[in-house]
């Protein structure tokens, strides 16, 4: 994915990709939380930035590539997040986990996306895991790939609340008080979108799912 240029307070150049490098990230010992580190970043603290966008990056875009199905689109909406949270520094405050902050930023600019590309088709191919192991057999990968395309077709027959929920819960790894936040609707119903989903998954890939 090609690197992005955003600019941190003070005019300060931070460049970004979903691979995980960051220029200039300092070692850090603990584990600070995240709040804690944007909380940091809107007091000018560059590197807690830096440290934030490391451990949310990965997931974050694979959770857009499975939303869109479209990598260039993906590519687009991730940096397009990116760029609110880092506008939003002035005025956050800690009132949720910033994950539920985060991922409904995402999920809101994914709406955004679709309502902006009404032709928008869930028809590419994307391959989010397609480096393979070398350490594994040929016939394992071939099962792997397959299985994940079964995931793939299948998940394009989904009622899109379901599919939301369980991309969130499955690839964000959002709690379902976090979705129900995030999909504006009861913790309940978040629940029952779930269980439906993966329900429908497992008859389509006749692979068990289970929901703790």
């Amino acid at each position: 994915m090609t690197a992005v240029n955003v600019f941190a307070p003070a005019g300060t150049a931070v460049a970004l990709s979903n691979s995980g490098g960051v220029a200039y990230a300092p070692r850090m010992e603990h584990r600070p939380e995240d709040s804690a580190l944007m909380l940091r970043y809107r007091d000018g603290d560059v590197s807690a930035f830096e440290l934030l966008y490391r451990r949310h990056n990965d997931a974050l875009y694979r959770y857009l590539l499975r939303l869109c199905r479209h990598p260039a689109a993906a590519e687009d909406i991730f940096q397009e997040v990116w760029g609110k949270i880092i506008k939003a520094r002035d005025n956050y405050r800690p009132t949720a986990k910033f994950t539920t902050f985060l991922y409904r930023v995402a999920y809101n600019c994914f709406i955004d996306y679709v309502r902006r590309n009404k032709r928008h088709a869930n028809t590419a191919d994307i391959e989010p895991d397609s480096q393979p192991d070398s350490g594994e057999q040929p016939d394992m990968l071939t099962e792997k790939s397959l299985a994940r395309r079964r995931l793939e077709a299948a998940l394009t027959t989904l009622p899109e609340e379901q599919r939301d929920v369980f991309l969130l819960y499955e690839e964000a790894g959002l709690s379902l008080d976090q979705i129900a936040s995030i999909t504006d609707c009861k913790r309940e119903t978040a629940k029952s979108r779930l269980r439906y989903a993966i329900r429908k998954l497992r008859a389509a890939i006749e692979e068990p799912t289970e929901v703790t």
